[in-house]
Order: structure tokens, then C-alpha cells, then sequence
């Protein structure tokens, strides 16, 4: 039986093969879902569309090369961005990204001129900062800033500005904070125990012993190990 008239759908009408798409017309495509979506393959070809310019890798892609000195400087300034810097660790840096030692050393010398690199100035706020944060005593402070490349005499100007007074009185401030964890063992354990953390922020023998002798006495304590130091 054949289906009313009212339901009968119309054939797809087909374009006549001499006829041209103009611009604007909307080409057919074969992925377009039923909501008239373009399909997989029309999104990946308007996606893989290149913008204009040279291609990636190609010699036009390619600048003039880079002025040595303008690197150097750059690499310079982002460092000191970060935090201070010593010369020894910002020429450590530049060698790392194979600055050439004499384009290095001329931007290095350069900044010191203009004073963006000091070591003095460096040395002096890392005693303080070091020290008043973290208790170091003079030895550990001089470990650490010869290891970030400042010269002997730098480091020792900048260390003996800690006087002595200073250096003992952070030392008894770190036994008194540490001194209630030690409680309920006994005195020569509690006596190593606080020499030895006195002694990894570089406390000389001598000055540490002393420090937690007389800190243990005042509290009362006995049959303290009787040692001897040179320093």
C-alpha cells in the first residue's frame, strides 16, 4: 500500500553537473552530523589552516644571531631579579649557558662599576641575615659565603663584624630553646646533645661546652662531663 501523499518525502533534488559553488555558497560535507554540524574532517581542516608566515625551522624563521653581550646582560638581570648575587655565581651562571669568558667578564666588570654586583655588600647582609635568623656562628658563616665564591678577605671583614658578645649570647639563646627537649635524659647525653647542635652552626669546642656547662648548672644539674678544648 502507498504511503499518503501528506508523508511521502521529497527526493534530494541533485545539483546539475555544470554547476559552480560561488563564494558563499556552503560547500556539502560528507562528516555534517543531521543538525548540520560540520563533521571531524571539516573541523580538522579549518584547524590544520596555517597562519601566514615563514615555517617553523626554516631559514627565514630564523633571525640574526643573538649579541653575546645582550645575553650575558639579560641572563645577568634575571639572577639578580631572583636575589643577590656574588660575581663568582653570576660568571657560573653565564658559563652554564656558554657565554663567551670574555664577553663575561666584560659585563661582570661592568656591573660592578655601576654597582649591581658587590660581594662586600652581599657578605655583610648575609652575616647579619644568616645570623640573626639562624644563630650561625662566625665559622659556618664564613663556610658558607666562601662557598658561593667571595674572596678570603671579603669574607673575613664581613664575619668579624659579628663580635664575640654576639656570637655567645645567640649561642646561650639556642641552648635555652633546645634545653627543655633534652630534659629526662641524663647530663652527658643532654651535654652532647646541645654541643652538637651548637656545633653544626659552627660554635667553637671551647665556647659551646661552656655555654651548655653553665646553662645545666643553672638549672641544676650534675656529674657534667668534664671536657677540655683549645679554642
Amino acid at each position: 500500500m502507498n504511503a499518503p501523499e501528506r508523508w511521502r518525502r521529497p527526493a534530494p533534488r541533485r545539483a546539475d553537473p555544470g554547476t559552480e559553488i560561488f563564494p558563499g555558497d556552503a560547500a556539502p560535507d560528507q562528516d555534517a552530523d543531521p543538525a548540520g554540524r560540520p563533521g571531524r574532517r571539516g573541523r580538522r581542516r579549518g584547524r590544520d589552516r596555517s597562519p601566514e608566515g615563514p615555517t617553523p625551522g626554516s631559514p627565514a624563521a630564523q633571525g640574526p644571531p643573538a649579541d653575546p653581550e645582550a645575553v650575558a646582560r639579560e641572563i645577568c638581570l634575571r639572577q639578580l631579579s631572583f636575589s643577590p648575587k656574588t660575581r663568582a655565581q653570576l660568571a657560573d651562571a653565564l658559563r652554564r649557558k656558554g657565554v663567551p669568558d670574555d664577553v663575561a667578564e666584560r659585563v661582570l666588570s661592568r656591573y660592578s662599576e655601576v654597582g649591581l654586583i658587590d660581594d662586600a655588600a652581599f657578605a655583610r647582609a648575609w652575616v647579619e641575615s644568616r645570623h640573626a635568623g639562624r644563630g650561625l656562628a662566625r665559622r659556618a658563616l664564613a663556610a658558607e659565603l666562601r662557598r658561593r665564591g667571595v674572596a678570603d678577605e671579603t669574607v673575613s671583614e664581613a664575619v668579624e663584624e659579628l663580635g664575640p658578645e654576639q656570637e655567645e649570647a645567640a649561642a646561650r639563646e639556642l641552648v635555652a630553646r633546645r634545653l627543655a627537649g633534652t630534659r629526662g635524659l641524663d647530663p652527658v647525653k643532654r651535654t652532647r646533645r646541645l654541643m652538637g647542635m651548637l656545633a653544626r652552626k659552627g660554635y667553637s669546642g671551647g665556647l659551646a661546652y661552656r655555654v651548655v656547662r653553665e646553662t645545666l648548672e643553672a638549672e641544676g644539674a650534675d656529674e657534667l662531663p668534664d671536657l677540655s678544648f683549645d679554642d
